[in-house]
């Protein structure tokens, strides 16, 4: 009873939160966010031995004030995205997508989605993925994505009500396996968050010249089902000197492996695994401030 009171006390906290939000300006936001940004990089630094533990992994050649200003930002981020979830069911239509994003390089994705094949999205904690997945449903292309059930039921079903209101629907990571393979077989677009470490006993790839462990089964279904892979994500637009734009998003589609024309450098299961972390690492280096340095990468 302790723990359903609980939840539903956090679950209370989040909405109201979030109508806090959705009464202010994006500017106002944007400033609350900012401060946020200061109090959990600064008074309050959580995570912080990690989040440099990372961050000398990732840049070796930063200083103690690059990372301190890297962190910084990060949050700043962090907390824009939420107040993006927020805004994005009131702010961002069918009618009116074209005002806040912009499709980088969408022209083979946009092909494949009209051909009759399965498609294999991949991402990471890069950008505002909750964002990604949205915009497609706006676009009307709908997918699957994998993700794992919070232990708050009520803040589960809130954030399940988010991302399937523009047509996004959720499996489970825990058992999903036959949804998504059902998915595949039906020609359909499955989303995956690749940048999470999956044990010793997966594939071991190398992500900023580290080994990291990382899911196999994405390269195996692309094989498996002859579905083309496409590494993507959507980033914050920047004003002047790294400054955010609250809701107006670059969605980039970088490359695309195709295993029906397979490259004479990839081969096996390893090396897709390989290629699409090095092309989702090549974005990061050029935006790390939209990374999510908080969690464990590496840890192998």
């Amino acid at each position: 009873m302790f723990r359903k009171i609980s939840d539903y006390f956090v679950y209370l906290l989040v909405r109201i939160l979030f109508c806090i939000v959705q009464s202010l300006s994006l500017e106002a936001n944007k400033s609350f966010a900012c401060g946020l940004a200061f109090f959990f990089s600064r008074i309050l630094p959580i995570r912080r031995q990690l989040l440099h533990e990372n961050l000398q992994t990732a840049f070796p050649e930063f200083n103690d004030k690059q990372r301190r200003i890297l962190i910084r930002t990060m949050w700043e981020h962090l907390f824009l995205m939420g107040v993006e979830v927020a805004l994005a069911g009131r702010k961002i239509r069918d009618f009116n997508w074209t005002d806040h994003i912009r499709l980088v390089g969408a022209e083979p994705l946009l092909s494949l989605l009209h051909q009759n094949r399965p498609v294999i999205l991949v991402t990471g904690h890069f950008g505002n993925f909750e964002i990604g997945g949205f915009s497609l449903g706006v676009l009307t292309y709908p997918s699957h994505s994998v993700a794992r059930t919070l232990d708050n039921p009520y803040l589960n079903h809130f954030i399940k009500k988010f991302r399937e209101s523009t047509g996004q629907f959720l499996i489970s990571k825990n058992g999903g396996s036959p949804e998504i393979i059902h998915v595949l077989e039906q020609n359909g677009l499955m989303a995956f968050l690749t940048d999470q470490s999956a044990g010793r006993k997966d594939c071991m790839v190398k992500f900023f010249n580290r080994t990291a462990s990382t899911f196999k089964a994405i390269a195996i279904l692309s094989l498996q089902f002859n579905a083309p892979i496409v590494v993507c994500y959507s980033l914050r637009k920047e004003e002047g000197a790294a400054q955010f734009r609250t809701l107006h998003f670059d969605m980039y589609i970088k490359e695309i492996f195709d295993p029906l024309d397979m490259p004479p450098d990839i081969q096996n299961v390893k090396d897709i695994t390989q290629w699409f972390t090095l092309v989702l690492e090549s974005g990061i280096r050029q935006n790390p401030e939209q990374y999510w340095w908080l969690h464990r990468r590496w840890k192998i």
